[in-house]
């Protein structure tokens, strides 16, 4: 999905795409099921690769790493992401209703993924599909539902939240509690679309988080830092 991203921003933007296990060249690998193991990983790989300053977007559960990774990279003292862009992911001290689906039995996992539409029906009719990609879709769930919040001191970069009006897994109120977890500013945006409003009105949601990212640049640039 990120990988196109890179033609629409100007040159001095790299576009970095994180590659979990289980997903594309690294289908082979077994996926990760806690997001503390997770987050540690990537954050070996991003310690490595820092000089530049950079900004972290996440969609979903890829928020909740994002952000996680953020806090991260601040308990290692290392430099963090100078922004966090982060949609369709409820703040984590807002209330969170939704049951345990991870280790739900196949039939009943499989009316979840239908119900949440995020996932293409091939995955879910074609028997040989579904033997190799639901293990990788249980172990995001897992991620995910095995979550705790760790109360720590706010960030220091400032955050963007992005939802979707029709998204019926993460209201308006749930991204207003992301103001909580930075010092500085926090700013929401909101699109029609249900929890993939990413994908159903892309121009419009990334024609606005294009201009987001390229408003930080400009800020850095004003500071006299390089991109």
């Amino acid at each position: 999905m990120f990988r196109n991203w890179q033609r629409f921003f100007p040159a001095k933007v790299e576009v970095c795409p994180v590659h979990l296990p289980g997903r594309g060249k690294r289908i082979n690998e077994p996926p990760y099921t806690k997001v503390e193991t997770l987050v540690q990983a990537i954050a070996d790989a991003v310690f490595e690769n820092s000089q530049d300053p950079f900004v972290f977007f996440g969609h979903s559960m890829g928020a909740l790493i994002s952000f996680e990774l953020a806090r991260e990279l601040r308990r290692r003292g290392s430099i963090g992401p100078r922004h966090l862009f982060l949609s369709g992911r409820r703040a984590p001290t807002a209330p969170d209703r939704e049951r345990i689906t991870f280790n739900l039995p196949h039939d009943e996992f499989i009316a979840e993924l239908k119900r949440l539409k995020g996932t293409p029906p091939e995955l879910l009719t074609v028997p040989e599909a579904a033997e190799l990609f639901f293990p990788l879709l249980r172990a995001d769930f897992e991620i995910v539902d095995t979550y705790v919040y760790a109360d720590e001191e706010p960030l220091s970069c400032p955050i963007t939240v992005y939802g979707g009006l029709h998204d019926e897994f993460v209201l308006r109120e749930h991204l207003h509690e992301w103001h909580k977890q930075t010092s500085a500013t926090c700013e929401e945006r909101m699109f029609s679309g249900d929890h993939f409003f990413i994908q159903d009105e892309k121009s419009e949601f990334f024609n606005v988080l294009l201009s987001d990212v390229l408003k930080t640049l400009k800020t850095l640039d004003g500071q006299g830092r390089p991109w």
